[in-house]
């Protein structure tokens, strides 16, 4: 797909801080922010309330015609509508967190969603974040960006805002639910969790929020100068 806008992918691992980044990149920049991971947490969410059996094809192709997914912007965030219903927290907490990669790794669930995040980024210059953009969604992109981080930093940080959110969640729990949904995303037939081969690597492990913005505006001007 022929790109004549400019789309900035960010994949990576969970609990990298893919979306803060990418937040912070489209406020700078004044571009549309795409939060494609909130987008299989709200089918999730839907799966999960509604008992969909993820291993029954005609059960969840049904389900996914049910579903509506809307972004909308309030001062200094996106929130994320599911038949519109704000969903923007409770898709955040550990229910949708044990089950979103196992929803993900559905063909079906996985081409709808693409299908949907192409719609959003035609015509419009975009920051999307998630796991297979620079592959899958975008190959075209006009930046990539990779993110990764030592995995007991990310368990913490991870643990850290949902304690934060009151959840009664143990450091041990945070860093079982990385690994598997690690294991999942990266192994999974559709549409694994890989870097592009033009990917720039952004490992956060000793950065803070304002370093990594720093790092990716500057690939990003480099890449301009070309």
């Amino acid at each position: 797909m022929a790109l004549t806008n400019k789309i900035i992918a960010i994949d990576g691992y969970s609990s990298c801080g893919k979306s803060t980044l990418a937040k912070a990149l489209a406020e700078t920049l004044h571009y549309l922010y795409i939060d494609s991971g909130a987008m299989y947490r709200a089918v999730t969410l839907y799966f999960i309330r509604h008992a969909v059996p993820i291993a029954d094809e005609e059960k969840v192709t049904a389900a996914l015609d049910r579903i509506h997914i809307d972004f909308h912007i309030e001062p200094g965030k996106t929130r994320i509508s599911l038949n519109g219903e704000d969903v923007s927290d409770e898709i955040r907490q550990m229910p949708v967190s044990d089950y979103v990669s196992e929803v993900s790794a559905i063909k079906a669930v996985r081409e709808a969603m693409v299908a949907q995040q192409q719609r959003m980024g035609r015509n419009k210059n975009i920051v999307m974040d998630g796991r297979d953009i620079g592959t899958t969604v975008f190959p075209d992109a006009h930046l990539k960006i990779f993110m990764t981080a030592d995995p007991k930093v990310r368990a913490e940080r991870r643990y850290l805002e949902l304690k934060g959110k009151g959840d009664d969640i143990t450091l041990e729990e945070v860093f079982e639910n990385l690994a598997h949904r690690d294991y999942i995303d990266t192994t999974r037939v559709e549409s694994p969790l890989v870097r592009a081969e033009n990917a720039v690597i952004l490992d956060n492990t000793d950065l803070n929020e304002d370093e990594q913005l720093q790092f990716v505006l500057d690939r990003l001007t480099r890449q301009d100068q070309n």
